[in-house]
Protein backbone atom coordinates (compact mmCIF):
# COMPACT_ATOMS: atom_id res chain seq x y z
CA UNK A 1 0.00 0.00 0.00
CA UNK A 2 1.40 3.03 -1.30
CA UNK A 3 0.86 6.27 1.06
CA UNK A 4 -0.22 9.93 -0.43
CA UNK A 5 2.49 11.88 1.65
CA UNK A 6 0.49 15.18 0.56
CA UNK A 7 -2.67 14.30 2.39
CA UNK A 8 -0.75 12.88 5.53
CA UNK A 9 1.13 16.07 5.85
CA UNK A 10 -1.60 18.27 5.43
CA UNK A 11 -3.53 16.09 7.91
CA UNK A 12 -0.85 16.28 10.18
CA UNK A 13 -0.63 20.26 10.47
CA UNK A 14 -4.30 19.81 10.84
CA UNK A 15 -3.88 17.77 13.90
CA UNK A 16 -1.38 20.54 15.20
CA UNK A 17 -4.00 23.34 14.40
CA UNK A 18 -6.12 21.93 16.60
CA UNK A 19 -4.08 21.47 19.38
CA UNK A 20 -2.64 25.16 19.08
CA UNK A 21 -6.51 26.67 18.84
CA UNK A 22 -7.60 24.77 21.93
CA UNK A 23 -4.10 24.92 24.66
CA UNK A 24 -5.25 29.14 23.46
CA UNK A 25 -8.95 28.52 24.09
CA UNK A 26 -8.33 26.59 27.52
CA UNK A 27 -5.48 29.10 28.53
CA UNK A 28 -7.94 32.05 27.82
CA UNK A 29 -10.60 29.97 29.85
CA UNK A 30 -8.15 29.09 33.01
CA UNK A 31 -6.20 31.98 32.67
CA UNK A 32 -7.41 35.32 31.35
CA UNK A 33 -5.54 37.43 33.25
CA UNK A 34 -2.11 36.21 31.77
CA UNK A 35 -3.34 36.52 28.14
CA UNK A 36 -4.39 39.96 29.08
CA UNK A 37 -1.56 40.98 30.47
CA UNK A 38 0.61 39.65 28.01
CA UNK A 39 -1.51 41.16 25.16
CA UNK A 40 -1.31 44.56 26.90
CA UNK A 41 2.70 44.19 26.57
CA UNK A 42 2.57 43.46 23.09
CA UNK A 43 3.51 46.15 20.17
CA UNK A 44 2.15 46.02 16.46
CA UNK A 45 5.33 44.68 15.38
CA UNK A 46 5.34 41.47 17.61
CA UNK A 47 1.41 40.60 17.50
CA UNK A 48 2.49 41.19 13.08
CA UNK A 49 5.37 38.60 13.54
CA UNK A 50 3.42 36.20 16.13
CA UNK A 51 0.38 35.99 13.30
CA UNK A 52 3.53 35.59 10.79
CA UNK A 53 4.69 32.48 12.88
CA UNK A 54 0.56 31.11 13.07
CA UNK A 55 0.36 31.60 9.44
CA UNK A 56 3.16 29.21 8.52
CA UNK A 57 1.29 26.12 10.06
CA UNK A 58 -2.07 27.00 8.62
CA UNK A 59 -0.51 27.68 5.37
CA UNK A 60 1.06 23.85 5.39
CA UNK A 61 -2.43 22.70 5.62
CA UNK A 62 -3.26 24.18 2.15
CA UNK A 63 0.05 23.53 0.80
CA UNK A 64 0.96 20.04 1.48
CA UNK A 65 -1.49 19.53 -0.90
CA UNK A 66 -0.97 21.48 -3.73
CA UNK A 67 2.63 22.09 -3.97
CA UNK A 68 5.37 19.94 -5.88
CA UNK A 69 7.35 17.52 -4.59
CA UNK A 70 10.52 19.41 -3.49
CA UNK A 71 8.82 22.69 -3.05
CA UNK A 72 6.64 20.64 -0.55
CA UNK A 73 8.92 18.19 0.78
CA UNK A 74 11.54 21.49 2.10
CA UNK A 75 8.52 23.75 3.07
CA UNK A 76 7.62 20.74 5.53
CA UNK A 77 11.02 20.13 6.98
CA UNK A 78 11.16 24.30 7.38
CA UNK A 79 7.80 24.67 8.83
CA UNK A 80 8.12 21.73 10.90
CA UNK A 81 11.61 23.19 12.79
CA UNK A 82 9.96 26.50 13.08
CA UNK A 83 7.02 25.15 14.37
CA UNK A 84 8.61 22.78 16.75
CA UNK A 85 11.02 25.82 17.62
CA UNK A 86 8.24 28.44 18.43
CA UNK A 87 6.10 25.68 20.59
CA UNK A 88 9.16 25.26 22.12
CA UNK A 89 10.02 28.47 23.27
CA UNK A 90 6.64 29.09 25.51
CA UNK A 91 7.26 26.40 27.26
CA UNK A 92 10.01 28.68 29.46
CA UNK A 93 9.03 30.03 32.61
CA UNK A 94 5.91 28.56 35.20
CA UNK A 95 3.71 26.74 32.41
CA UNK A 96 0.61 24.64 33.56
CA UNK A 97 0.31 21.03 33.37
CA UNK A 98 -2.02 20.62 30.26
CA UNK A 99 0.06 23.33 28.54
CA UNK A 100 2.66 21.24 28.68
CA UNK A 101 0.21 18.22 27.60
CA UNK A 102 -0.71 19.95 24.70
CA UNK A 103 3.03 21.58 23.79
CA UNK A 104 3.89 17.81 23.86
CA UNK A 105 1.84 16.53 21.40
CA UNK A 106 2.41 19.78 19.31
CA UNK A 107 6.38 19.08 19.14
CA UNK A 108 6.27 15.98 18.68
CA UNK A 109 3.67 16.33 15.53
CA UNK A 110 5.54 18.58 13.95
CA UNK A 111 9.12 16.44 14.16
CA UNK A 112 7.05 14.10 12.77
CA UNK A 113 6.09 16.11 9.96
CA UNK A 114 9.45 16.92 9.51
CA UNK A 115 11.20 13.14 9.99
CA UNK A 116 8.39 11.89 7.11
CA UNK A 117 8.95 15.19 4.88
CA UNK A 118 13.00 14.21 5.22
CA UNK A 119 12.63 10.75 4.42
CA UNK A 120 9.96 11.69 1.75
CA UNK A 121 11.81 10.31 -1.63
CA UNK A 122 11.24 11.52 -5.00
CA UNK A 123 8.32 9.81 -7.09
CA UNK A 124 10.41 9.75 -10.35
CA UNK A 125 13.03 7.46 -8.62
Amino acid sequence: MTVDRKQVLSTLWIFVMFNYIYADILMLIVNPAMYQKAAAAMTPVVVLALAILMEIPIAMMLLSRVLPYRANRWANIIAGVESSAFVAVTLRGNVPYYYVFFASLEIACTLFIVWFAWSWRSPQN
